[in-house]
């Protein structure tokens, strides 16, 4: 596994403040071996200078976010149980559990919120419930790492087959990531479709994010 040393006085920001991101500005030096310094998304074991854990990450060597955070607890592994366990407990937090009662016909529920739900970098929009689609961004290395399972635990967790993927350019290529966009699992989302939000209705494509002429 990475290891990555913060600099001595750059840790009270992640021990005080618990701030989920880590800039290459704080980095003193990563051990590992080469091929694992270059692998986007892997996950590493975040060290003061004294030696001190203080969080497992998701290392991203492109960026200028050198790395998020997935835990601050040291018992915790990053794996698949915690995959599904983060994404049960955002579904679960949005009120729209597997029955899609929130997420109805024609309603836009925000589903996930990166660091708020413990995945940080993914944004998951729900429209129109079990019948409708999951729009996906994967905004950084380490969610993208594991996109299989969070894809497997959002149909799982929704009841929803349809997960589409949608990128933003300048994001993606600031991480150091691909630019892939496309169906997930599924079918493909239409060109347009209506949806409400807080009473109001638009016509949207889900695919780009374009919001049309009220409706």
């Amino acid at each position: 596994m990475l290891i990555i040393t913060i600099k001595q006085g750059k840790e009270k920001s992640l021990l005080q403040n618990r701030q989920p991101w880590i800039y290459a500005s704080a980095v003193e030096r990563v051990d590992g071996k080469p091929a694992e310094k270059m692998q986007s998304g892997a996950t590493a074991l975040v060290r003061s200078s004294s030696g001190q854990f203080l969080a497992r990450a998701a290392w991203s060597p492109k960026s200028q976010i050198r790395a998020r955070i997935w835990s601050f607890d040291e018992s915790e592994a990053i794996d698949h149980a915690l995959i599904k366990r983060r994404v049960k407990t955002a579904v679960a937090a949005r009120n729209v559990a597997a029955n899609g009662k929130k997420a109805a016909p024609n309603h836009l529920v925000h589903l996930i919120l990166g660091e708020e739900n413990g995945l940080p970098g993914l944004l998951v929009d729900w429209f129109g419930g079990r019948q409708g689609y999951l729009v996906c961004q994967f905004q950084a290395a380490g969610v993208d790492a594991w996109k299989v399972p969070i894809v497997q635990a959002l149909i799982a967790e929704t009841g929803c087959p349809n997960v589409y993927e949608r990128a933003d350019e300048l994001v993606r290529k600031g991480e150091g990531l691909p630019v892939t966009y496309g169906v997930l699992a599924g079918d493909e989302p239409p060109d347009e479709m209506l949806f409400t939000e807080n009473g109001v209705r638009y016509g949207l494509n889900i695919k780009t994010g374009e919001k049309n002429n009220f409706r």
